[in-house]
């Protein structure tokens, strides 16, 4: 879900929708939820939205943690977190390593994310990590476990809300052929009974991966679905 421009009261109460969306995805069965919380370049926006930003960020990690533990979620944190506070950084990896062993919804918070950056530092960390290879040999295979997003499948669903058409730097890599739903209600506003209506969306969508409708269908019949 993308991140969007809103005031630093709609940023607590988006915290609230925050709490509710998790709640019915982890009731649902739903596997992955990525909510998109400070992008890289969230640090242009005025110093005192950052602040804030910031302390909220870091007292969601104190307070919501245990909550999250106590309901099966495991919680997975992507972006540059050299970027963030020595408070911050420590909290996110007692967050991580809480949570580590949950079976329920995987919720990755992107913070200080860019999917250029994603893209530029696992190239980084492929190269560090293997042997020469030729040009020619490249492939997704090579670079994609490098990724930060490696650890979970590639989204259904891309929701951006507040009005935007962009994905706005958001994984980009991983959005390729993912279903994208824009809607004009900000975050703050954006609870259960639209994210309802966005999987209604998405549920009438024909997802076809280069193949045709007709192809879809035949393999539909052939699996008796």
């Amino acid at each position: 879900m993308g991140e969007e421009e809103v005031s630093p009261k709609g940023h607590s109460k988006g915290l609230d929708v925050v709490r509710a969306i998790v709640e019915n995805c982890s009731k649902r069965g739903v596997g992955f939820l990525t909510l998109f919380a400070f992008s890289s370049e969230n640090w242009r926006r005025p110093p005192e939205e950052v602040s804030f930003l910031m302390g909220l960020f870091l007292k969601a990690l104190e307070r919501e943690v245990v909550k999250l533990n106590k309901n099966n979620i495991k919680l997975r944190l992507i972006g540059d977190m050299a970027g963030f506070s020595k408070d911050i950084q420590e909290r996110v990896v007692l967050a991580e390593d809480l949570t580590k062993n949950n079976t329920g919804l995987v919720l990755t918070i992107a913070a200080n994310y860019g999917g250029r950056w994603d893209i530029l530092q696992a190239t980084r960390a492929a190269l560090a990590n293997n042997q020469p290879i030729n040009a020619s040999e490249l492939d997704e295979d090579w670079l994609s476990p490098y990724l930060s997003m490696s650890f979970a499948p590639e989204p259904d669903l891309f929701i951006r809300t507040g009005g935007e058409q962009r994905v706005s730097n958001f994984l980009l890599w991983q959005l390729a052929y993912t279903e994208l739903y824009f809607s004009d209600v900000l975050w703050p506003d954006f609870g259960n009974e639209k994210f309802e209506e966005a999987l209604t969306w998405y549920s009438l969508r024909q997802r076809r991966f280069g193949q045709t409708g007709d192809q879809i269908t035949e393999n539909h019949e052939e699996n008796g679905k």
